[in-house]
């Protein structure tokens, strides 16, 4: 859904104006650099190859000033920011110092909550024990790592970079320097990946003092080197029943070791490593994306920016939005995001959120054994979270 450019800066305007400042407020920034393209991701990242000429990290951290000079236009003095995530694309590529000026160019513009969770994801191979220093020092509280996996051979398929024993490194080195608070991704069910690889996997994991893990299911997305190559008939496509056996494998050995899910694909040692902001997504609480591509809402309002970054820049140089689309959700919408983000966290969604026909389905799931005996809310059980899609599409699908 998109929308003339006037009714679309007039939705937004409006969306800001009216902000309820004891609703959390995130900001999402994003780098769409990346040193070399995976196989399997289609995020909105770019190689120096496929930019040339007509994009840089100057040009891009000039227009990411813009953005922010008009989001806090819009937004300040409403509240504080409570959670910064930068993501991408590799923002690690920045270093140090291009992290630290970014960090700097928001609180040049808003108000930082004084526990601000402040996290930024980094490509193993781009870091080093001064990176992280350089980064605590300049106010990041958390680190995300991108891992996938211990085996080579995963990894070769994945066309990660990275050697296996580095993001296990990193972690470490992130740690000494002081940070409380590291995540480290792996994927699961990858072509070739046994339960032997995933093991090790996990084994390395469970060796570094990290108290965040996030583990995803492998998706061939369409247009992917990944995708080609299944269709070609190179790879097999992963398989749903070793997928699930994989998470329950993945599930049962973080448990343990003494993490617990809090979403689907989430597991923290404690609260306080739970990942406030991505919390703040499954919560429908407010963000701005900053960034080439990024996503914001506010207010029951939710845009999108266009994904070139030559483009982004040069619609804010213009002194226009860089929007490429938004919507109004509707009462319906709102429901049924709330369905659908609150039953994949450990919170779950409250029993009163649902009307007479999806109650009567939510008990049907009970009696089946995939939510949780409670009358207060509705929480997937540890079979239900194998069939969470399930779960919420037969709620949701019931006449109410």
């Amino acid at each position: 859904m998109g929308g003339a450019p006037e009714a679309v800066t007039e939705a937004i305007v409006d969306a800001c104006a009216r902000v309820n400042p004891d609703t959390a407020f995130g900001l999402y920034l994003h780098v769409p650099f990346c040193a070399t393209r995976c196989g399997y991701c289609d995020f909105n990242t770019y190689t120096a190859g496929e930019l040339g000429s007509s994009s840089s990290p100057e040009s891009w951290q000039s227009a990411v000033d813009r953005e922010l000079d008009t989001a806090a236009a819009l937004l300040n003095p409403r509240r504080p920011v409570s959670t910064i995530f930068v993501g991408g694309g590799t923002p690690s590529l920045l270093g140090a110092d291009g992290l630290r000026r970014l960090l700097d160019a928001v609180r040049a513009r808003f108000e930082l909550a004084d526990d601000a969770e402040i996290t930024t994801e980094s490509n193993p191979e781009s870091t080093s024990p001064a990176f992280f220093d350089g980064l605590l020092e300049a106010g990041f509280t958390r680190l995300s790592l991108g891992m996938q996996s211990a085996a080579p051979h995963v990894l070769a398929t994945l066309d990660r970079t990275h050697t296996p024993g580095r993001a296990i490194a990193a972690a470490r080195e992130a740690s000494a320097a002081g940070f409380e608070h590291v995540n480290l991704d792996l994927i699961y069910g990858t072509p070739g990946e046994t339960d032997t690889d995933l093991h090790r996997s996990i084994d390395a994991v469970l060796d570094t003092p990290v108290d965040h893990v996030s583990a995803y299911a492998l998706i061939v997305e369409e247009g992917t080197a990944l995708a080609r190559r299944i269709r070609r008939g190179e790879l097999p496509a992963p398989d749903d029943d070793v997928l699930a056996d994989r998470y329950v494998l993945l599930d049962r050995r973080l448990h343990e070791a003494g993490f617990d899910w809090y979403e689907v694909s989430n597991w923290s040692r404690t609260g306080a490593g739970e990942c406030r902001h991505n919390l703040g997504y499954w919560r429908s609480d407010d963000w701005w994306g900053i960034g080439p591509g990024a996503h914001s809402h506010v207010n029951g309002v939710r845009w999108w920016n266009v994904k070139h970054p030559s483009r982004y820049a040069q619609r804010l140089q213009a002194g226009a939005l860089p929007v490429d689309g938004s919507e109004t959700l509707t009462a319906t919408d709102r429901h049924e995001e709330q369905v659908m983000l609150a039953l994949r966290c450990r919170e779950g969604l409250p029993s009163e959120a649902l009307n007479d026909g999806e109650s009567e389905a939510a008990a049907r799931a009970r009696a089946s054994g995939l939510l949780r005996d409670d009358e207060e809310r509705h929480v997937l059980t540890d079979r239900g979270r194998l069939l969470a899609d399930g779960v919420i599409r037969d709620i949701l699908l019931t006449d109410g």
